[in-house]
């Protein structure tokens, strides 16, 4: 089997936070094609402004992706569309994704991720699958479960993402396990794809592993390895994920 890794590269991450965090669009061009190399089947990113803040503006938008794409033909590009980037205005959010319609192909993302938990969910998936960009939806509990089963648009999910924040390591297969159950059960379609943040990345590329189901690593998750060791960029996080992930799944046969 594949081990399907999506690589993160930097989130809301600062330079202070770790000196790898990838910032500029060659930064973000580099990163991405050295965890590409080193097994990330696709990546995920948070564009940023000049300013080095995150950005939804669809300038910054298609720089960062004209320059990941370039740096990693044929590898599938994603990026956030976190309510915190638009500082709560959901007003604001939906007239900037209106624009990556006009986006030139090259330059669009392939698919965004959107959180159930969100206002404006339901508008902002009209609005990225109006553009043709495909749409990760992102449930961090069993209520975004309920709530994404219920939405009009409940079907077409490039993949369900499982995603366990804020959770002590102990519990974060616990709490992944519930999730994932009520998806099932509610009848929600779609890949699924499994990590946690902070204490609750490691187990649960673990976790993932004895599953059989997609992971994500980078950055953007954790700035150490799988045993508390500092690490030096994305692509060595990369290597290690895959380790964990294989060790993982070949334990369950």
């Amino acid at each position: 089997m594949i081990t399907q890794i999506k690589v993160c590269l930097n989130g809301g991450r600062r330079r202070v936070e770790h000196p790898a965090v990838p910032i500029t669009t060659t930064e973000l061009a580099e990163a991405a094609a050295a965890a590409v190399a080193a097994g990330a089947e696709a990546v995920h990113l948070h564009p940023r402004g000049g300013d080095g803040n995150e950005s939804l503006r669809s300038g910054d938008v298609a720089a960062a992706v004209a320059a990941v794409r370039q740096a990693c033909p044929g590898v599938e590009i994603g990026v956030s569309t976190g309510l915190w980037i638009c500082n709560g205005d959901v007003q604001s959010r939906e007239a900037m994704v209106t624009r990556w319609a006009l986006i030139p192909s090259f330059e669009r993302p392939d698919f965004a991720s959107a959180n159930v938990s969100e206002p404006g969910f339901a508008e902002l998936v009209g609005l990225l699958r109006e553009a043709g960009i495909a749409v990760e939806a992102g449930v961090w509990s069993t209520a975004d479960a309920r709530k994404l089963a219920a939405t009009e648009s409940a079907a077409g999910w490039a993949r369900i993402l499982t995603e366990i924040i804020n959770v002590p390591a102990d519990g974060a297969v616990e709490a992944a396990d519930e999730i994932l159950q009520n998806l099932d059960e509610l009848g929600v379609e779609g890949p699924r794809l499994l990590h946690g943040e902070e204490a609750a990345c490691w187990p649960l590329v673990a976790h993932a592993g004895r599953l059989g189901v997609p992971t994500r690593i980078g950055l953007e998750d954790t700035i150490v390895g799988p045993g508390g060791e500092p690490v030096p960029d994305n692509a060595d996080l990369v290597r290690l994920a895959r380790a964990v992930w294989t060790a993982a799944n070949e334990g369950r046969r």
